[in-house]
């Protein structure tokens, strides 16, 4: 394994061997030699009180990498063997650009506890590789975690690990919500001109649903109860319509009255769930020392997903006992869902915040400290900690279902037959329940941004096998939907959750950063009141006066009128382009139907004076018989196409009648024209 240095405390933690610094002038290189072992080994005979010892190996290892990085000596003339010339270069590339700073001030604090607690040192133990994986225990001083990364005072140098480590989340949030904001604006116009004032009728989706590119027979099937679907949508809609159309103010209110108490009973159910997350947070967090512990590190995942697990079952049973249109049931269904994911990662994170920050509480341990000093010395640790295994159980909780329920589920159905068995069939593939897990991933990714800087990585690998894992469930272990969510208005919702979790993954970090006090045991913040304030620190420290004055005005109360008024002027602008937009749009269309219209009356006038099938190459006006004998349209037996609606009647034009025909009664017309509506 790669060796781990801590920069800036001065100590480094190594799981290899480390080259062999000669320590003076010609010695020889030594590889049975490792300072590390002969530190430990001084360490381990010196006495309390005897005197400090010669250097270490430590400090010549220390003091030969500022040699290293101030003579710029490239590595592959340095007198040492291959495998420590490898590791000097996941050691000296950073040095190279931060140099390792001097020794901070000892941090010496005495905690107060009440009733003579002492800070927490450590929980039960249980040697198990798996088990310290699981519960991060294995990862507690990598830099998976907020406490591993350590830095002496600022100084003059370029680059500042501090100012790094926190713009990088923020800056992660803002391209999200940019890229989210993007999509979301593209999918704005087909959602509001076709979701809302358009409708296909259902003889194009008679005769342009079915896709010829299906060969299958299991494919076929599929695109069939969907059509199906799709017709008893559309007549299920089309019957509601009319029903709500006849009723009677009494019936309305009744209607109303129904809806009021399916959703007063359902959002009873969310405040009930959120309450056991609650609780058992709390529970969680207050009883770490005991027995039980092992069991009680992943409680509050597993309240976590057995409340979005029964939620929406129970959230579909009510639903569908109110007798709602489909569209409807399913848009309701859906909107609760979000909600009680969206509310129990929420009330996960207030429960941390009222145990950790003590938000809300009244505790002699937090009023020194800005957080619960005694039970937390690094508390974003711990809060990186609860997410770490919020992640990990999700995803082992996937995989557990797929291979322990589904899979066993399918082969039972497969093997035996019966009422039952008919009854019970394979897992139904619900795509929207699919999307709202990994939104819920995505959300709590986001919110362990500051407190787990790798959980980005983490999540990426388990993305990439939640890919595949769901790829088998859904080709193997899985049937369709008999209810397809409408793709035209999917992307749009789950893009608006999406955006949601975002929000509420920043709002708690934003008032981390800014308003609480970082940990005195570790990380890069530890002699600062807020995260926050290492950015006025390193204005004041690396830029020219202008540039501190120019910052400062812009931070300022006299900045932020001008800038009132230029988003005003913007938003005016772009409010008056959506209104001319929205004028042309209605022009086009009064155009559109004016151009047809137009083509109709000169089908009209070509009727008229084509000459009938069969009485020769005369280009004469016709004779009154002729006339009769004629068909009545050009279609015949149903209307033109196209053409639903009444023609009003418009002049004929004022022509001379030269073959005396005038009185002679015009035939009807042919074809009905579509009003502006209808087009």
């Amino acid at each position: 394994m790669p060796a781990t240095c801590l920069l800036g405390a001065k100590t480094v933690r190594l799981t290899q061997q480390p080259p062999h610094i000669p320590s003076q002038e010609g010695e020889r290189y030594n590889p049975n030699f490792n300072p590390i072992t002969e530190m430990l080994r001084q360490w381990s005979v010196q006495a309390p009180g005897e005197p400090e010892p010669e250097p270490t190996g430590e400090e010549l290892w220390e003091q030969e990498m500022e040699r290293l990085c101030s003579s710029q000596e490239p590595v592959r003339v340095l007198p040492y063997a291959m495998v420590d010339k490898r590791f000097i270069r996941f050691v000296l590339l950073p040095l190279t650009w931060l140099r390792p700073p001097d020794r901070g001030p000892a941090l010496n604090f005495t905690f107060q506890c009440p009733g003579g607690h002492q800070p927490q040192t450590g929980v039960p133990k249980f040697n198990n590789l798996l088990w310290n994986v699981l519960t991060s225990r294995a990862f507690n001083n990598t830099f998976l975690f907020y406490g591993a990364y350590r830095a002496g005072p600022e100084s003059s140098s370029v680059y500042s690990i501090r100012l790094a480590y926190f713009l990088s989340p923020l800056a992660c949030l803002l391209l999200c919500f940019c890229g989210i904001l993007q999509r979301m604006v593209k999918g704005l116009p087909q959602k509001m001109f076709l979701g809302q004032d358009y409708r296909s009728p259902l003889s194009a989706k008679v005769f342009s649903s079915w896709d010829f590119r299906i060969q299958g027979q299991e494919a076929a099937t599929i695109k069939k109860h969907e059509i199906s679907h799709e017709f008893k949508v559309e007549l299920e809609e089309g019957r509601h319509l009319l029903m709500v159309q006849h009723q009677t103010r009494v019936q309305r209110a009744c209607h109303l009255l129904t809806y009021l108490r399916v959703n007063i009973l359902i959002g009873l159910l969310v405040v009930g769930a959120i309450s056991a997350i609650f609780w058992a947070t709390k529970y969680s967090q207050d009883n770490k020392e005991e027995s039980l512990f092992l069991l009680l590190q992943y409680l509050p995942p597993g309240v976590i997903a057995l409340v979005n697990f029964l939620g929406p079952l129970l959230f579909v049973f009510l639903v569908q006992l109110e007798n709602y249109p489909p569209n409807t049931e399913v848009n309701l269904t859906l909107i609760w869902c979000v909600v009680l994911k969206l509310a129990s990662l929420g009330m996960f994170c207030f429960s941390l915040g009222q145990t950790v920050l003590c938000i809300g509480r009244n505790k002699t341990s937090c009023e020194s400290y800005g957080y619960n000093a005694c039970d937390y010395q690094c508390w974003e640790d711990s809060v990186g900690e609860e997410l770490y295994k919020l992640s990990i159980f999700n995803f082992l909780l996937m995989v557990a279902f797929t291979f322990l329920v589904s899979l066993p589920r399918r082969l039972l159905v497969e093997r035996f037959s019966g009422r039952f068995w008919a009854w019970l069939d394979r897992e139904e593939f619900l795509l929207p329940k699919n999307v709202l897990d990994i939104v819920e991933g995505q959300t709590v990714t986001w919110m362990g941004l500051f407190y787990c800087p790798l959980l980005p990585l983490l999540n990426s690998i388990f993305i990439f096998l939640t890919f595949y894992i769901k790829k088998y469930t859904l080709l193997r272990n899985s049937r369709a939907s008999p209810r397809p969510f409408r793709a035209s208005s999917s992307i749009f919702f789950f893009q608006l959750v999406l955006i949601l979790g975002l929000l509420l993954a920043a709002a708690p970090l934003g008032y981390v950063v800014s308003s609480i006090r970082s940990s005195w045991d570790c990380g890069l913040f530890t002699n600062y009141s807020a995260p926050w304030q290492v950015v006025p620190e390193l204005v004041a420290l690396r830029l020219p006066p202008p540039s501190q004055r120019i910052l400062h005005y812009l931070g300022s109360h006299a900045f932020s009128f001008p800038l009132l008024i230029l988003l005003s002027l913007v938003l005016t602008v772009c409010v008056s382009q959506s209104q001319a937009s929205a004028r042309a749009i209605r022009g086009l269309r009064k155009q559109l139907v004016w151009q047809v219209q137009e083509k109709w009356h000169l089908v009209d006038d070509l009727s008229r004076l084509l000459p009938e099938p069969g009485s020769g190459d005369s280009l004469g006006p016709e004779s009154p018989h002729s006339r009769g004998s004629r068909p009545r349209s050009l279609c015949p037996g149903f209307p033109c196409p196209g053409s639903p609606g009444p023609r009003h009647p418009r002049p004929e034009p004022s022509l001379e009648d030269p073959a005396g025909l005038r009185g002679v009664p015009v035939p009807a017309r042919r074809c009905r024209f579509p009003s502006g509506s209808e087009l």
